[in-house]
């Protein structure tokens, strides 16, 4: 079982500015907010408004999949 790291960097008022493995078509707050409700409890904060997902590479390949689905 692979697991992709997903790093998240967030502005001061804590809107997300940059996230990794974001389909075409979403904004990094909506990719976020889309693994925050799918995968909450794989997300680890960080100090410094940083923070990742640890997600499996199978379960995320199908978040994609969802997202660039119901993106269209």
């Amino acid at each position: 079982m692979e697991t992709i790291m997903i790093h998240a960097r967030f502005a001061p008022d804590g809107s997300v500015v940059e996230i990794s493995e974001r389909p075409v078509g979403l904004t990094p707050q909506d990719w976020f907010n889309l693994l925050s409700d799918r995968e909450g409890d794989v997300y680890q904060a960080f100090s410094g408004g940083r923070g990742v997902f640890r997600i499996e590479k199978t379960k995320l390949e199908a978040l994609k999949t969802e997202a660039v689905s119901s993106a269209a």
